[in-house]
């Protein structure tokens, strides 16, 4: 089970990330057995990530200092062998955000996409109403761009929501499940994204270690709804799923 390999390798997960979700990325990331760092400075990013398993760029609370960071550390993992992830946050919000989601595609190899269906259409050129960082509304053929998307950057694209998908160009799936509480609080895509650097950092097979990623995670959401109905703690909920997923696998599931 991808979570109980992950406690067992304990990999590095350099996160290039916002403010926001920082803690939360952190402290998952520590629930699951992985091992966080959050530098952001263009000083230390190439030293920092050439001694991580993998690399997570995150763009919700971009500034220059750190998208010239972000530059820095995704080639030298690129030259490094390390995988990156992207988190376009927002990337619909703003024309900052899509050309520098641009430029870091045109310059970093990226091992995976996570992201949601407005981010998918701001990234593929669909017209597309985003809400700030939220997924917004809009029509898109998502399948057939998701994809396109995977065979062009050559690499794993998953689109998040109530179902998520999953493509690496050649083969694709969707995982149904989670809860709604995943939605009405901050962090947990972004969590995600941090957990999918470290599956794929502690696997031979990436495409199948990310679909079980992305099926236990959801089960760890319904696993956290069972124990409280208060939005306020359902972060905590979470954190400790995934802590019991990542000690006791599928075991955890059974309420």
């Amino acid at each position: 089970m991808i979570f109980q390999t992950i406690r067992q390798q304990q990999p590095l997960i350099h996160c290039i990330t916002n403010y926001v979700v920082a803690n939360f990325q952190a402290n998952g990331l520590l629930a699951i057995g992985a091992s966080p760092v959050m530098a952001d400075d263009y000083q230390e990013v190439e030293e920092m990530v050439a001694i991580a398993q993998a690399l997570l760029i995150n763009i919700g609370t971009l500034n220059d200092r750190t998208k010239s960071a972000m530059l820095l550390a995704g080639e030298k993992a690129n030259k490094l062998g390390i995988p990156v992830i992207l988190d376009p946050v927002g990337v619909g919000a703003t024309t900052y955000r899509k050309e520098t989601v641009k430029y870091l595609l045109e310059n970093i190899h990226f091992a995976v996409i996570r992201c949601n269906l407005g981010e998918l259409a701001a990234i593929v050129g669909v017209n597309w109403q985003q809400k700030g960082v939220d997924s917004g509304h809009g029509t898109i053929a998502m399948e057939l761009e998701a994809t396109s998307l995977a065979q062009r950057y050559q690499c794993i694209v998953i689109v998040t929501g109530e179902r998520d998908f999953i493509t690496d160009g050649k083969h694709s799936q969707w995982i149904a499940g989670g809860h709604p509480q995943m939605t009405e609080v901050t962090g947990t895509g972004c969590l995600l994204s941090a957990i999918c650097g470290a599956a794929y950092s502690v696997s031979h097979n990436p495409y199948q270690q990310l679909t079980e990623t992305l099926t236990y995670y959801k089960k760890a959401g319904v696993l956290a709804s069972a124990f409280t109905a208060d939005i306020g703690d359902f972060q905590i909920a979470l954190l400790n799923a995934i802590h019991r997923l990542s000690k006791d696998g599928a075991a955890s599931c059974i309420l």
